[in-house]
């Protein structure tokens, strides 16, 4: 235990060293994640549905496109894989409440990240097997709620409570997970569009193994303090009833996380609606060269890896002159960037109408909502370790990422319009919906600031 504090309290750039443990375990399960989001709709659309209705076995297909037409109407395939994309997508951020619960409670965070990585393991492998599609969707969505809100959490836990240096982790750590996010596009969407649906699948699973042994044989240097405790002192803990300003706390926290279910729902179609418009509208010959549009998704978390530093220092600047936006403000900036960035593509639909169009138009687009996005989510992050009270922390991270559930349900819903409105008002209707967080932050920022905490 001695050896595990001493490695634990080592640094690298600044940071203990076992945030890069975390930081490359994370990397690896997103690059899993979404070398299979990559592929998901146009799998769907191109292939799998049609397969399907040829008669091929898809277990659970039939059942599932009769229960969404009794609700929707007739869905064409464009407008059923972008319901099961936003279904998919929405409770892989749904299980991670149950997840935190569970480690809270029960099996603690290290072995919730084991059991989560073999269940995603297994499911991307399933992918492969085209009859297989719906519980390998099921295996990946159970492992992503044990995995998700107990790999977020050590990074908080291995910082101090005020300790300065936790956003700047935070960002770190969304960087590992944006280089696997930009990995994945170029060998899985190659592999899947270029060789076969399957090979993409496969890498994907590949991933998921690798960030496993990652996490096995770097574990060792993270901090064991929650295996010190017996399971009835854990359930000991939690039942002892916060404090007034643990409840402030923790009511002001979970509004600030649904509000975001809005800038989610328009985030989120970069995998569904803007991939739709990446392969259909987009122009993508470089030179004699297709690039396959699948490659449109390594764009954002390029953006990331590249701005995140950047921002993370310039907000360091601001604080050294106390003139740093708040939290709440921030991410409020986030939200009006986003509509800011859906305004690109409602013009970018006016220009181009049936053809196909600059890929400058996306691309820009793109690049505005991914400036929102790391006004939201990092900080989101960070903040649901600092101020959620000790003993349901992974809990409320589970809160956050349920947010994240209902905004990726909205994504698939709206996505499911795509063919039936005009591009130019689908579009504008996306500004309009990123709009409504950033109003609602505006006006709720004194109210939320106070009950966070002023130094948030």
């Amino acid at each position: 235990m001695a050896q595990t504090a001493h490695n634990a309290n080592k640094t690298f750039f600044g940071h203990p060293r076992p945030l890069f443990t975390l930081f490359f375990t994370e990397m690896w399960e997103r690059f899993s994640y979404y070398g299979m989001r990559v592929l998901l709709v146009l799998y769907m659309i191109q292939h799998l549905f049609q397969q399907a209705d040829a008669g091929k076995e898809v277990f659970g297909y039939a059942t599932i496109k009769s229960v969404l037409e009794s609700f929707y109407g007739e869905l064409s395939h464009q407008a059923l894989s972008s319901q099961i994309y936003g279904l998919y997508t929405g409770f892989v951020y749904f299980t991670p409440f149950f997840g935190g619960i569970i480690a809270d409670r029960f099996i603690g965070q290290r072995r919730s990240v084991y059991v989560g990585g073999v269940l995603m393991a297994t499911g991307h492998f399933l992918m492969a097997v085209e009859s297989m599609f719906f519980p390998a969707l099921l295996f990946l969505i159970l492992g992503n709620g044990f995995f998700k809100p107990n790999i977020s959490t050590q990074v908080g836990g291995l910082y101090a409570e005020n300790d300065p240096r936790r956003d700047g982790a935070y960002t770190i750590f969304y960087m590992g997970i944006n280089l696997g996010a930009i990995l994945s596009p170029l060998i899985c969407g190659t592999l899947g569009q270029r060789v076969g649906w399957h090979w993409g699948f496969g890498a994907a699973g590949v991933g998921m193994l690798v960030s496993l042994v990652i996490y096995h044989f770097g574990g060792k240097h993270l901090p064991q303090t929650e295996q010190k405790q017996s399971i009835k002192e854990v359930e000991a803990k939690a039942q002892q009833p916060m404090t007034k300003e643990e409840w402030a706390r923790t009511i002001a926290l979970t509004f600030l996380c649904m509000v975001t279910i809005f800038f989610w729902g328009v985030y989120e179609q970069q995998g569904n609606t803007l991939q739709l418009w990446s392969d259909q509208s987009t122009d993508w010959n470089f030179f004699g060269f297709e690039i396959p549009s699948t490659w449109y998704q390594s764009f954002n978390p390029l953006v990331i890896v590249f701005f995140a530093p950047l921002l993370d220092r310039y907000w360091a600047w601001r604080a050294r002159s106390n003139k740093a936006p708040g939290t709440v403000t921030k991410m409020a900036i986030g939200c009006v960037l986003g509509a800011v960035a859906l305004v690109i593509m409602y013009l970018a639909a006016q220009a181009v109408g049936a053809g196909k169009g600059n890929v400058m138009w996306l691309l820009g687009s793109t690049f505005l909502l991914t400036l929102a996005e790391l006004y939201i989510s990092p900080i989101g992050l960070s903040l649901v370790t600092k101020v959620s009270p000790a003993k349901i922390v992974s809990m409320m991270m589970g809160v956050w990422f349920l947010a994240t559930f209902f905004g990726n349900y909205i994504a698939g819903y709206i996505g499911s319009y795509y063919e039936r409105i005009a591009k130019d008002e689908f579009f504008l209707l996306l500004a309009g919906l990123s709009l409504i967080p950033a109003v609602l932050f505006f006006f709720t920022h004194k109210v939320l600031t106070n009950a966070l905490g002023k130094d948030v």
